[in-house]
């Protein structure tokens, strides 16, 4: 056994770059993977966790108390693979940590020599007793598939009975009954396949010249309310039906009357193809005009229960509903996709659908409603629930996010399904079949989009979200295409088939975090990625799956809620979240219910751990107070964090404005039960040592290419070892230092740190406000673009919307934001107020002398203004041509010319108050600053280099050469920093390349 006093490899060292490689070019891996069995939310990448997990329960090599008999096999194992190891233990560690790194590529995940010897090595470190991993927060399932794969027993849980039965898929059905399985799904799918096919034959005919439509491209549709008008108009996001580089199909508006028929054509240029018709719930009128506002819209369409099935009438004439904009057929012989408009064949077949339901529904409830009902009658979540908008749209049950002919595919799989399985004896199969109808029901809906660039029908969740969808597509669900029936079972399949051979299988049971089912002193790795407060709202959204399921696998034990028999859904009640739409004890579920759940299930996991134990927990949540709340509740249920590792695991881009993960990497926290006994800490102490471990550790990460904000928060976790190691921190007075306050000196240390490597040494002296220092807005704009640098590549331009009509931006429509907006753009790069307060304050920078300068600050985010947008702050309304005269005519100063005038703007009505975490000044608190700063004439410079002012710019600089270094000095760091192809740093370089040498 490891010696409980024995440091593990995740606390000493880590491949951080290799392992970050292998799991950013795991998102692009598809066939086989896991990830693509079903959709789950938030998946950690499996080379994060299979790296991580090794780290975790392999001994570090260097430490004296590691065991000789594993050091051994380690070495016999890994000179296998690797060769000759030297024979010291540094040697040793390096060649585990490569081991790490390479068994981290998905190639080598299955390959039979990688997995003997992680499996070898695992056995060798607890060579007495199997492992026990657990995650009370499985979700997906990445963690404990993992710890299967490296030959651990595992128990992973989660509260969503959809989470749980993925589980049971993944841990016990297929490594129980292997490959074999898949041969079999294949098989079995077919057969119901076959009889799918049958049934719905009558419901989707293909054409009388022998082409087979295999996807409709649907609009919801409204009525124009101008009184000389009345015409149809359907709610079209875009006109286009194909959008690629070599092939363009729209569709076009012919105008008859009051009636609007269309034609295909293939445009020549993007400026044939009309603009589509809603855009932000607003429709606009292809007959008169008229634009109708968004209560209006919403308000018809919530007399159709949505607006995505046709109205007929008793005849099966159409008088109504949604509107077929177009078929998407396959031909023999013709290559590629072929587009036809619609024809009364096709609207006959929706009518036959729509009485075929009646049928079924009129039958359940002959029959007593004895059951669930064919179609699914659950409640939508209530307005105002996370993600989402539909129910203001007259969507008020599950069912109603399908069109009758959906409904039909579903049902009908649902039945074949059933009865396949029962006559073929295969139960071991109804897991496996029904997530491949689950996954079906992801693109059989009126929320799902045809994507016209790729030709393809997109999965209903392009974001964790059911927003409204304008025009929508139905496919046909035995294509062979995208989103039919055999393409779910391939995927399935091939994710069974690549699961490498293995005699452990796990264990899943639907438990609470908070109140685990394991004894005590059980657990020799609890690895965990918790939810992250109002991320994610995973019980609302695994609903829509989880009404199919059930009505797939009906009475299967996993699909039900075990603390609340009546709860037909999800449980919601105890789900850790941050959503005030729903209470616990009569209270609402708002950021303190949040933290006080993680807590209690932080404290839990104490209980569980065995005394020579570890604990890791995944966390990508953005915000300074996340982390803060995060901490918090570690240090409380007495755990000590012992290493720190930044991955990167999410997309790139910057820091966002809504709470949620944004960050490129996920910091993997490594921790231990704290003793006892632990001593009292000397405030002093710990200050003296943190600076050392802030610079050391940033050195480190930076050499690993984590940068900006990723950095930052990576670097909390080696410094709260300083702080977590003690049982409390107290100054010499005897006071108790509470962990904001160490946070806070965190920041503080880390922004120095930065500033200094960034502008050079000379900012230390700003500590004692000695000469030498930039000011403050130069330290601000460098420290705010720093932070914005991504690890996975150039800090992300923001782009702004100005909204140009009266109603202001809603959520409702997620196909709008993919529209271009109409109205100007505000450019420049944008960060939290809080994070940038954090920087600020510690370090003399007053962020509201800088207000309408600098910087503009709304709704809780700060955006630093470019360059270009200071030109009329900078020159005046007279601008910069008048100045470039007075330069190069005149010879005056440039701290003549800028900043003619300036007087502080009055702050802006949403500014003055604290709003969503933004500045509480008081305007006559506000001094007024006029002189111009070594920014100011920075940007002075760039504005002249814009507008070609040559003579004015050299002026300007041999000047600034004359004063001093600073001018330069800031110039070349801000070039370092600004992001490659970046307007800014276009500007500044050519800037540079003028200065007189």
């Amino acid at each position: 056994m490891i010696p409980k006093e024995c440091k593990r490899l995740a606390e000493v060292d880590f491949p951080i770059a290799v392992v970050s490689q292998h799991s950013a070019r795991e998102k692009s891996i598809r066939h086989g993977h896991p990830s693509t069995l079903h959709l789950w939310w938030a998946r950690r990448p499996l080379a994060a966790c299979r790296s991580m997990l090794l780290a975790l329960l392999l001994p570090d090599p260097c430490d004296s108390l590691c065991p000789k008999d594993f050091k051994a096999k380690a070495r016999e194992l890994l000179s296998e693979l690797i060769g000759t190891i030297g024979k010291d233990d540094e040697s040793l560690r390096k060649a585990l940590l490569t081991f790490i790194g390479d068994f981290a590529n998905w190639d080598n995940s299955a390959h039979p020599m990688y997995l003997k010897i992680g499996r070898g090595l695992v056995k060798a470190a607890h060579p007495e007793e199997t492992p026990l991993v657990v995650d009370p927060f499985a979700g997906g399932g990445s963690i404990p598939l993992e710890a299967l794969r490296l030959g651990c027993e595992t128990f992973a849980s989660d509260l969503n009975p959809v989470a749980c039965l993925i589980l049971k898929v993944m841990l016990e059905d297929i490594p129980r009954h292997g490959p074999e399985l898949a041969e079999e799904l294949r098989r079995v799918g077919g057969e119901i396949k076959n009889r799918a096919e049958k049934e719905l034959a009558e419901f989707y005919p293909k054409d009388p010249d022998g082409a087979t439509p295999i996807a409709y491209i649907w609009a919801r549709t409204v009525n124009c309310e101008s009184p000389k008008c009345g015409a149809e108009i359907p709610l079209m996001r875009s006109f286009w039906l194909c959008k690629k580089t070599n092939r363009k199909v729209a569709l076009r508006p012919l105008r008859l009357g009051r009636k609007i028929s269309f034609e295909i054509f293939h445009p020549k240029s993007d400026k044939e193809v009309p603009e589509g018709t809603v855009s932000r719930a607003r429709a606009r009128c292809l007959c008169c005009g008229t634009v109708l506002p968004p209560e209006r819209v919403r308000a018809q369409l919530s007399e159709q229960r949505g607006g995505a099935d046709v109205i007929f009438d008793k005849k099966g004439r159409l008088i109504g509903g949604a509107r077929l904009m177009a078929v998407v057929t396959l031909q023999p012989g013709i290559q590629g996709r072929n587009y036809r408009l619609p024809t009364d064949r096709d609207y006959q077949a929706v009518w036959k659908a729509q009485k075929h339901l009646k049928i079924i529904l009129d039958e359940w409830e002959r029959n007593g409603k004895n059951g669930l009902c064919p179609v699914p009658d659950e409640p939508l979540p209530p307005i105002g629930t996370l993600g989402f908008r539909i129910q203001r749209y007259g969507m008020l049950q599950w069912g109603t996010l399908f069109t009758a002919r959906q409904k039909i595919g579903l049902v009908t799989l649902a039945r074949c399904m059933k009865d396949t399985s029962n006559s073929n004896h295969m139960s071991m199969n109804r897991e496996l079949l029904s997530v491949a109808v689950s996954r079906c029901s992801s693109f059989w809906s009126s929320l799902n989009m045809w994507v016209s660039s790729g030709e393809f029908v997109a999965n209903v969740f392009g974001r964790q979200a059911l927003p409204i969808v304008w025009d929508f597509c139905e496919v046909f669900p035995v294509s062979t295409e995208s989103g039919g029936f055999d393409g779910a079972v391939d995927w399935v399949a091939r994710v069974t088939e690549a699961w490498p051979p293995s005699k452990i299988v796990g264990q899943v049971q639907i438990a609470d975090a908070t109140e685990h089912p394991l004894s005590d002193d059980t657990v020799d790795v609890y690895f965990t990625d918790p939810p992250y407060y109002d991320a994610i709202p995973y019980s609302d959204l695994s609903d829509f799956f989880l009404v199919w399921l059930k009505r797939t696998l009906s009475g299967h034990s996993l699909l039900r809620d075990p603390f609340d028999p009546k709860n037909a859904l999800s449980p919601k009640i105890r789900e850790a979240i941050q959503d005030e739409t729903k209470e616990f004890n009569k209270r609402p579920k708002d950021k303190a219910f949040f933290e006080k759940r993680m807590g209690k299930a932080f404290a839990e996991s104490r209980r569980l751990l065995k005394e020579d134990g570890i604990n890791s927990i995944v966390f990508a949540h953005k915000t300074t107070e996340g982390w803060e709340a995060l901490l918090s509740g570690m240090i409380r249920a007495n755990w000590t964090i012992t290493g720190s590792w930044p991955i990167a695991t999410e997309r790139p881009g910057r820091l966002r404005s809504q709470d949620s993960a944004a960050l490129a990497t996920s910091v993997h926290l490594v921790c231990r039960p704290r003793p006892d006994d632990a001593p009292v800490g000397d405030w002093g102490e710990v200050l003296r040592e943190l600076p050392k471990r802030v610079g050391n550790w940033m050195e480190r990460l930076q050499g690993e290419n984590i940068r900006g904000a990723d950095l930052v928060f990576a670097c909390i976790g080696p410094a709260l070892e300083i702080f977590s190691r003690y049982s409390r921190v107290e100054t010499a007075e005897g006071k108790e230092v509470k962990l904001a306050e160490y946070l806070e000196k965190i920041w503080e240390v880390v922004g120095r740190t930065a500033l200094e490597n960034i502008l050079g040494t000379a900012e230390a002296k700003a500590r004692n406000g000695m000469a030498g220092a930039l000011e403050e807005d130069a330290r601000l704009t460098a420290l705010f673009l720093w932070t914005l640098q991504s690890t996975n590549g150039d800090a992300e331009k923001i782009e702004t919307e100005a909204v140009t009509d009266t109603d202001p931006p809603t959520e409702d429509d997620e196909q709008d934001s993919q529209e271009s907006s109409k109205g100007k753009k505000k450019t420049g790069y944008s960060l939290i107020y809080d994070v940038v307060r954090r920087f600020a304050q510690p370090l003399g920078i007053h962020l509201e002398e800088w207000e309408d300068r600098i910087i503009v600050t709304e709704k809780g985010v700060v955006r630093l203004l470019p360059a270009l947008e200071r030109a009329t702050l900078l020159f005046g309304e007279k601008g910069a041509q008048f100045a470039a005269k007075q330069l190069e005519i005149k010879q005056t100063d440039i701290n003549q010319v800028l900043l003619p005038g300036f007087e502080r703007k009055a702050i802006a009505p949403e500014i003055r108050g604290r709003r969503r975490g933004g500045p509480n000044i008081k305007e006559d608190e506000v001094s007024h600053r006029r002189g111009a700063t070594t920014l100011d004439r920075v940007h002075a410079a760039m504005i002249l280099q814009s507008g070609g002012q040559t003579n004015a710019l050299r002026a300007l600089l041999k000047a600034e050469v004359e004063r001093g270094p600073d001018f330069l000095r800031l110039a070349n760091a801000l070039s370092a920093l600004y992001p490659k192809n970046s307007e800014e740093k276009r500007l500044l370089d050519a800037m540079l390349l003028a200065i007189p040498r």
